[in-house]
């Protein structure tokens, strides 16, 4: 996945200058974003503050972690009946 150039911080600090009244498509020239980047930050990071932003990673990435091990899981579990049943 590519990595942003800006930081949640900075997310949120753009979405806090629309909340304050600055117009969207003024934000995205002022900081050399396009108005669809802008929209799926909105969507995303809209009403958090930075704290929540990094919590909200640090789950998903937990999630992904969690969802590898489910899946390493199901194959051990895959591979030990299907070796079970040739034995039998």
């Amino acid at each position: 996945m590519k990595r942003s150039r800006f930081s949640e911080a900075q997310i949120i600090g753009i979405l806090k200058e629309h909340q304050a009244g600055v117009s969207a498509p003024d934000l995205c020239r002022k900081h050399g974003i396009s108005d669809a980047t802008f929209y799926n930050w909105r969507r995303k990071y809209g009403g958090m503050e930075v704290a929540d932003a990094k919590r909200l990673k640090a789950l998903e990435a937990e999630n992904a972690k969690l969802k590898r091990m489910l899946a390493e899981q199901m194959m051990d579990v895959a591979t030990l009946k299907e070796m079970l049943g040739k034995n039998f």
